[in-house]
């Protein structure tokens, strides 16, 4: 599973839906309370079904479907998928902002449930900043080495914590490089 830490701004969509994207609609939020998002929280946890969002990495006929948007071709929406959320709690309001933490399977998009959580509360949302906390067996607190800490002996402590937290993989794997006559270093 991963988890994520997501910051949603209430009152605005954008048809990327999240920051990056052109703002397609804007309405008020000022009635949405706490109580409101917590509540409506409720309804995104466990097996849901989810609309992957246009603007994304799912392809085709072999192209990113965002690479197909933005040559202006018509893309139909993807029809929902079944995705697993085990955990959603809400961290912080302060309108607009709101801050979640989200524990999902994968295939899930957590922009989509900004914007669906938007609807639901009869406005509308986008995602501003996205943090990944936990992929697989790492998480942020755990396995993030800060800077302070770049020196070769705790990397190499990192990489040995961080390599026997992953399946057995063969050894001798010969990097190609990008330049032919380049020597490749592999990590054995």
């Amino acid at each position: 599973s991963q988890k994520y830490t997501a910051i949603g701004l209430l009152g605005k969509a954008t048809d990327t839906l999240d920051a990056t994207g052109k703002v397609t609609e804007e309405k008020p939020y000022d009635q949405i309370t706490k109580g409101d998002l917590e509540n409506v929280l409720q309804k995104f946890t466990g097996d849901i079904m989810q609309v992957p969002p246009l603007y994304s990495a799912l392809k085709k006929d072999g192209e990113r479907l965002s690479t197909l948007m933005k040559r202006g071709e018509a893309v139909e929406a993807k029809p929902a998928r079944p995705v697993r959320v085990y955990s959603l709690s809400l961290q912080q309001f302060q309108p607009p902002l709101f801050t979640l933490d989200v524990e999902c399977g994968g295939g899930f998009y957590v922009r989509s449930l900004v914007s669906d959580i938007g609807k639901e509360l009869s406005t509308c949302a986008t995602m501003q900043e996205l943090t990944r906390t936990k992929q697989g067996p790492f998480t942020l607190e755990e396995h993030a080495l800060y800077e302070d800490k770049w020196t070769i002996d705790e990397i190499a402590r990192s990489l040995e914590h961080c390599t026997s937290l992953l399946p057995g993989e063969p050894s001798h794997k010969k990097l190609k490089t990008e330049h032919p006559g380049e020597t490749a270093l592999s990590c054995e």
